[in-house]
C-alpha cells in the first residue's frame, strides 16, 4: 500500500506514539474480534433453536460462520491489493463514493442501534422491565428496594459515565485486548453457569426433550424458518472491525488466522448456550433469554445463579461497547470529517464526537423501552450487507484482477442466499407486525 493510504490505518495516532506502544498479539486480535460477534445476539440464540429444531440451528449456524470467515477473507485479500486500508475505503475503490456512503450508513445503522440495545439490556438487568403488562424487577431493585437511585435512568447513567466513558476514549483498539478478554471470559461464565443449571435440571427431570427438527404444521410455519436466519446473521456480524483489528495486528496471515480462532470459539458459545437455553426452558423460551431468567426462582441458589447470569451478561456488554463504538466513531468521522486530520491527532474532534455519540445513545435508549425486533430487521438489512452482499460484491467487480471462478462462484451465491432470505424475513416481519398491531 501506500503510505498516503496507510496514513489512515488504525493506530489512529502519530507515527512515534504508535511505534512505542506495545506491538499487537494475534492472542489480543482473538480477544478483540471474539468480543465483536459475540454480543447482543447470544441471548437471542437459544429462541432459534426453538423455531429451526437443533440440528437445522447447529447446521445454519456452521455455515454461517464459515461464511462470515470466506467474506472476511475477501475483504483482507482486496484491502492488501489495493490503496485503502478501511472497509469503506475498499468499497469506494470498488464503486465509488456510492459504495464508501453505503458501508458507512451500513455501519452507523447496525453499531448504533446494537449500542443503544446493549444500553436497553443493562438497564434491563439492573433496574427491570415491563413485558406483556408483566412487571419483572431489576436485580438492584431485587437486592435494595426501589429507589431513585436504582431507577432505570440512573442506572444506565452511572454505567455510561463510570465504565463506558474511560473504555472508549481509548484511541487504539489494541488497547481493548484486555476488556476484550474479560469479555469473552464474562461470556464463557454465561454459558457456563447455564451448563450448571441445565445439569441440575435433567438430574431432577424438569427439562423438556428439544425437538432436532423444525414443527412444519403450515406454510405460515415454513417460512417463519426464514426469520430464524437474520438473528445468527446479526450474531455473526463483525465485519465493521476487521480492519481496525487487522491493520493494528500486521501481518494479513495473522489477522486470517485470528478471525478462525474467533468464529470457532464464538460458535462452540452460541450452539451452547442455544442447547442449554432450549432445554432448560423448552417452548417457553423468550426472543429475550434473560427474560427467562429475570423469572423467580422457588430456591436462594436458583434465584443466585439466574442472578449471577443476569450480571455477567450485563457486565459483558458493558466490555462489548466500546469495541463497536471504536467502528462506529471512526465511521462517522470518515463520513462526516473525510478531509480532515486523523481523529487521534485531533482530541476536541475525538472528544467531542466521543461524548456527543454517548449522550445520543443514553437518551435513546432510556426513551424507548424495548425494540427487539430490531434484531430481526438489522440482520436482514445492514448486517446482511456488511457481512455477505459487499464482501460477495468486492469480489465479483474484481477492480484489482485478483478474484479467481471460485471465489466468483462463492460471492454469487452468498450474495444470492442473502438477497432471498432476508427479503423474505423483512416480509414476514411486517407481516407480522402489521398483524399483531391489528
Amino acid at each position: 500500500m501506500s503510505p498516503a493510504a496507510t496514513g489512515v490505518h488504525i493506530p489512529l495516532l502519530p507515527e512515534h506514539e504508535a511505534k512505542e506502544k506495545r506491538a499487537p498479539s494475534v492472542s489480543g486480535a482473538v480477544f478483540n474480534v471474539s468480543t465483536s460477534i459475540i454480543g447482543a445476539g447470544i441471548m437471542s440464540i437459544p429462541a432459534t433453536l426453538k423455531v429451526l429444531g437443533v440440528i437445522p440451528a447447529f447446521v445454519m449456524i456452521l455455515v454461517i460462520a464459515w461464511l462470515a470467515e470466506i467474506s472476511v477473507e475477501f475483504l483482507m485479500r482486496f484491502t492488501h491489493a489495493g490503496e485503502s486500508s478501511t472497509y469503506a475505503g475498499v468499497m469506494r475503490e470498488a464503486f465509488g463514493p456510492v459504495g464508501s456512503v453505503a458501508v458507512q450508513i451500513s455501519v452507523m445503522v447496525t453499531n448504533v442501534g446494537c449500542l443503544i440495545v446493549y444500553l436497553i439490556i443493562i438497564g434491563d438487568v439492573l433496574s427491570g422491565k415491563v413485558e406483556e403488562e408483566s412487571v419483572y424487577l431489576g436485580i438492584l431493585q431485587e437486592w435494595f428496594g426501589i429507589h431513585w437511585w436504582n431507577s432505570r435512568a440512573f442506572a444506565i447513567l452511572f454505567v455510561v459515565v463510570f465504565v463506558m466513558l474511560p473504555l472508549v476514549l481509548y484511541r487504539r483498539v489494541e488497547s481493548l485486548r484486555y476488556s476484550s478478554a474479560i469479555a469473552v471470559l464474562l461470556a464463557v461464565v454465561f454459558v457456563g453457569i447455564c451448563l450448571v443449571m441445565t445439569v441440575y435440571a435433567i438430574i431432577q427431570g424438569k427439562t423438556i426433550n428439544p425437538r432436532l427438527l423444525p414443527q412444519l404444521n403450515n406454510e405460515a410455519s415454513f417460512f417463519d424458518l426464514f426469520t430464524a436466519v437474520p438473528v445468527i446473521v446479526t450474531a455473526f456480524t463483525f465485519h465493521f472491525n476487521v480492519h481496525p483489528i487487522g491493520f493494528e495486528l500486521g501481518k494479513p496471515s495473522d489477522m486470517v488466522s485470528a478471525v478462525r480462532i474467533s468464529l470457532v470459539i464464538c460458535a462452540a458459545i452460541y450452539f451452547a448456550i442455544g442447547l442449554f437455553g432450549y432445554l432448560l426452558f423448552g417452548e417457553s423460551i423468550k426472543a429475550d433469554i434473560l427474560v427467562n431468567f429475570n423469572r423467580s426462582s422457588n430456591t436462594a441458589t436458583g434465584a443466585l445463579l439466574n442472578d449471577m447470569v443476569r450480571l455477567s451478561y450485563a457486565f459483558h456488554l458493558m466490555l462489548v461497547f466500546p469495541l463497536l463504538n471504536f467502528s462506529l466513531r471512526a465511521n462517522i468521522d470518515e463520513f462526516l470529517f473525510r478531509d480532515k486530520p486523523l481523529l487521534a491527532k485531533d482530541t476536541r474532534r475525538f472528544m467531542s464526537l466521543s461524548v456527543v455519540l454517548l449522550v445520543f445513545m443514553y437518551l435513546i435508549a432510556i426513551a424507548i423501552p424495548n425494540i427487539w425486533y430490531f434484531f430481526q430487521f438489522v440482520g436482514s438489512t445492514s448486517a446482511v450487507c456488511l457481512a455477505f452482499i459487499f464482501p460477495g460484491a468486492i469480489v465479483l467487480r474484481d477492480v484489482h484482477r485478483i478474484s479467481t471462478t471460485k471465489d466468483k462462484i462463492i460471492a454469487s451465491i452468498m450474495i444470492g442466499l442473502a438477497v432471498v432470505t432476508s427479503t423474505i424475513a423483512i416480509s414476514i416481519n411486517i407481516h407480522n407486525i402489521t398483524r399483531n398491531k391489528s
